[in-house]
């Protein structure tokens, strides 16, 4: 029998807090870059953390039933690294010399592919709380879905560290309220309370009390008066821990750039290095007349102590898992599959092929397919903006979340868009949610763009649905008209924004969003729009994000091409150009990202070289159309905002007819056609 592990003298954990410290304090230093006033005001809290209460095996970062821990205030990320390194995940000292270098493992704020143990890329305030709260309630609806009588696989707290500015954000305060409301009793925020932002004193725009605020939103709130002292840290933790119904937060108050004699306290300590001179008058406050990067023998042998107490409790958990798995096979191949980030054989096999003799929004078809991939995947989730009944996005025949109960498919996640994109990039992170998705109007993605775009950065698998994609929501008028948003999100690196035609490209996209290799957007019309009658066309050209979707007889005199609700009016032109002898091709491009990736024989099959004579159209801004129709092509969109009107209407008064079209083309003939 193993005993239990001898807890370290108070001596040795102030040494092992002064080392988390001081490596911070020289690797800013040596970068000639960073902040290091929260890491040497937050090491004792983050020391007490790591050292008594997270269940983490640093040979395994990814163990499934780890406590997530998240530096919301990324700008402290030599905090995080000191801690990795010391705890022996896969990281030396070499890296945390080589701080904030090209190609690091330790980049200026966390990133999560950059970093072995760091479960999401934070910098941006208030984003690493709200993929928190994403990761929680994963572990709720997780829990739930594997979990049986006698056999608790999923079991494990969420744990951020937040700071004044993170709880200044409204992305923040919209995250906690959903939190509160869910009673997500696994979440535990760490505040470090020290009344310092970059600018000076917090006060000058930060004065509300916190704690009130926290409490009016059913968090159980405790206060750490000193934040150096590792006992109370300790017990407010446990504390929390008690309160299962509500999620926590630990208000600790602490000293920006503790130990600095001329910086602590103050804003100076915030996000400079210390210099040279302050540098060895810190380290003299700490007692520490040591060399830069100095690691004691003995704080690593405690600290590496990790590595034996993560493995054992990573093999305690595989033996329930594999009693779990031996009663419960099914699952248990389910389990596998999720984990592996593997699709089910079947999840497509009910995806519809549509009735083109019925006219359908995109929304309604994308709800419908939404629908047919839910039935499959069981730990497929999501949810709207408050706008289910216009999205189209509701999982039949689901659970809904709920005051008090998180653990359902159907997130309403309110009026509250900014936290809806993070909470769902937490669910993507924290693994076994596949392809979570969100739902609101396209207009108001502008309210959710920082997540989507920390969600590309990170490669996240999520899928952003936005329908009313155009001014072809009609009466509602410009402020819900979006016309610039498309080719805005367009212009994020790793995002693949489909733009489909009809219900059966809807359904084809709906397909390779749940396949490519990050996040996708979905933009979808509250219009009906014709049906398209190829469908293994559709599907083969969706799949490739261009196509040839409709050719002339011969080699085309000009190329026409759309997305989205405008394809059926390069069709309609398409038809009259052929009535005056024009040979048109019409091409959709529904997801110009993987049209992009299609290699030059095939994307020069659709659009040869040979063929200058292009036009676009497109419900949006024309900004952006020149990569395919060429400096001489014309880009007919609508680079203004829109009307309140009928959208028959607009459409007219925009031009965005096919009339428009064929004047287009035929301007570009000789002797203009």
């Amino acid at each position: 029998m193993e005993s239990d592990p001898v807890t370290p003298s108070p001596e040795l954990e102030r040494k092992a807090i002064n080392t988390i410290r001081t490596l911070a304090i020289d690797a800013i230093q040596k970068a000639n870059s960073g902040h290091p006033g929260l890491p040497m005001g937050a090491a004792p809290m983050a020391y007490t953390l790591w050292t008594r209460h997270l269940r983490h095996n640093p040979s395994n970062p990814k163990w499934p039933d780890r406590d997530r821990f998240i530096l919301s205030a990324g700008h402290g990320s030599m905090l995080q690294y000191a801690l990795l390194y010391l705890t022996g995940y896969d990281l030396t000292l070499d890296d945390i010399k080589a701080f904030r270098q090209f190609h690091s493992k330790t980049p200026g704020h966390p990133e999560n592919h950059a970093t072995p143990g760091v479960e999401t890329t934070t910098g941006p305030l208030g984003q690493g709380a709200a993929n928190a709260v994403g990761m929680a309630l994963a572990e709720a609806i997780l829990a739930k879905h594997f979990n049986r009588d006698g056999h608790t696989i999923v079991n494990h707290y969420t744990y951020a560290l937040v700071s004044d500015g993170d709880l200044m954000e409204g992305v923040c305060m919209e995250a906690s309220a959903l939190a509160g409301h869910w009673g997500l009793g696994k979440l535990i925020f760490l505040y470090d309370s020290n009344d310092i932002t970059l600018d000076g004193p917090a006060n000058i725009a930060f004065s509300e009390n916190i704690g009130g605020r926290y409490e009016a939103w059913n968090w159980h709130v405790v206060t750490v008066r000193d934040g150096n002292n590792i006992e109370a840290i300790d017990a407010a933790i446990k504390e929390a821990q008690a309160h299962s119904d509500q999620p926590s937060l630990i208000i600790v108050k602490t000293v920006i750039g503790y130990g600095s004699p001329h910086k602590a306290g103050t804003s100076k300590a915030h996000g400079s290095p210390l210099g040279a001179d302050e540098v060895i008058l810190t380290k003299q406050s700490y007692g520490w007349p040591h060399e830069p990067f100095y690691v004691p023998g003995d704080v690593l042998e405690l600290m590496r102590s990790a590595q034996d107490e993560g493995t054992d409790v990573e093999d305690a958990w595989q033996a329930k898992f594999d009693a779990w798995r031996s009663e419960f096979p099914e699952l248990a191949h389910e389990w596998d599959q999720l984990m592996a980030h593997q699709l089910p054989a079947d999840w497509d096999a009910d995806i519809p092929a549509f009735d083109p003799a019925k006219a359908m929004a995109t929304r309604v078809a994308g709800g419908t397919v939404l629908n047919a991939i839910a039935k499959h995947i069981l730990t497929f989730v999501g949810g709207d903006a408050d706008l289910a009944g216009s999205t189209r996005t509701l999982i039949a025949g689901a659970e809904q979340t709920a005051q008090g109960s998180p653990a359902a498919r159907n997130i309403r996640f309110g009026v509250r868009e900014h936290a809806m994109g993070s909470i769902v990039n937490g669910l993507a992170l924290h693994g076994g949610i596949v392809r979570p998705y969100s739902a609101t109007f396209l207009t108001f993605s502008d309210y959710m763009r920082p997540a989507i775009r920390l969600g590309a950065l990170m490669k996240v698998k999520a899928v952003y649905i936005f329908t009313h994609d155009s001014i072809g929501l009609g009466e509602d008028g410009p402020t819900h008209q979006p016309v610039e948003h498309v080719m805005s999100l367009r212009t994020i690196p790793n995002l693949y924004v489909f733009r489909p035609a009809d219900a059966n490209e809807t359904a084809a996209a709906w397909k390779a969003a749940m396949t490519v290799d990050g996040p996708a957007v979905m933009c979808l019309t509250r219009q009906d729009l014709p049906v398209l009658a190829d469908v293994e066309r559709v599907r083969a050209g969706v799949s490739r994000g261009g196509y040839i979707l409709s050719d002339s007889d011969g080699t085309p005199d000009v190329i026409v091409l759309a997305t989205g609700s405008e394809v059926s009016i390069a069709l309609d032109a398409q038809r009259r150009l052929a009535e005056g002898g024009v040979k048109a091709r019409v091409v959709s491009l529904p997801c110009w990202e993987l049209f992009d990736q299609q290699d030059a024989v095939y994307r020069e099959s659709v659009l040869p070289p040979s063929i200058t004579r292009r036009v676009s159209i497109e419900a949006g801004v024309t900004l952006g159309w020149q990569k395919f129709i060429g400096p001489n092509g014309i880009a007919i969109g609508v680079d203004h905002f829109g009307a309140s009107a009928p959208y028959e209407v607009l459409y007219e008064a925009f031009g965005l007819t096919a009339e428009h079209v064929v004047t287009a083309v035929r301007s570009l003939l000789p002797s203009g056609g």
